[in-house]
């Protein structure tokens, strides 16, 4: 399968900068979508921004402008660059990606990974 490892999480001061990256490994043989979730206390886990193979990119409206996407394709690896963050940003950063893979007998199969998630705070 597929595995998703995400840095990046911090504290940090409202107006501060952060920037989140996820690693994808395993046999992947390609990767569709990646984008980042995000999931605040007592609310749904919410679309950040995501980004697909050809570079189109989406972005929530609370964060546009102010964060942008990119990946890595290299290097399997997508990142999310935030800034002039706020309080409400605050909220645990799930990273998603989606694609094919080669299972153990060499067949080609979808995946849909999430990441563990990392801790974003932002407070004075």
């Amino acid at each position: 399968q597929v595995q998703l490892v995400e840095s990046g999480g911090d504290l940090v001061q409202p107006g501060g900068s952060l920037r989140l990256s996820c690693v994808a490994s395993g046999t992947i043989l390609s990767i569709t979508t990646m984008g980042w979730y995000r999931r605040a206390p007592g609310k749904e886990r919410e679309l950040v921004a995501m980004i697909r193979s050809g570079g189109n990119t989406e972005y929530a409206d609370s964060v546009k402008g102010r964060c942008t996407i990119s990946r890595d394709n290299a290097k399997n690896t997508v990142y999310l660059q935030m800034n002039s963050l706020k309080p409400e940003d605050t909220a645990v950063y799930y990273c998603h990606t989606e694609g094919w893979y080669k299972n153990y007998v060499g067949r080609r199969r979808s995946f849909d990974s999430w990441g563990q998630g990392t801790q974003v705070t932002v407070s004075s």
